[in-house]
């Protein structure tokens, strides 16, 4: 299940998670982002209990996307802790971005 990611939960939905969150920054405008949704949501499934998915639109929460300097999109986060352990900038395949939240979650 994918969560809705604002300002106002990043605290507690993100920094504060008891597990890893991988973020999804991104824009309806944005085709990239449009062609990555299928896969996060297939992996926000997949990874079910061992790592919540969030989705953060930047055109309604720009203070996260000015926070974490977000200059294109998609980019997708993986906090752990309350850190970054991963940034991802750009479309990638189901593998490759299962690649790197197995990484993270090592």
């Amino acid at each position: 299940m994918e969560h809705k990611i604002t300002t106002t939960n990043f605290e507690e939905e993100v920094l504060s998670s008891e597990i890893p969150v991988f973020v999804d920054f991104y824009a309806d405008w944005c085709g990239p982002c449009k062609m990555m949704a299928p896969i996060v949501e297939a992996l926000a499934k997949k990874y079910d209990g061992k790592l919540k998915v969030g989705k953060c639109n930047i055109d309604e929460e720009n203070g996260l996307a000015a926070r974490y300097k977000i200059m294109s999109i998609p980019t997708m986060m993986i906090f752990a802790g309350g850190e970054i352990k991963e940034k991802i900038i750009g479309a990638l395949s189901e593998s490759e971005l299962e690649d790197k939240i197995n990484k993270a979650l090592a």
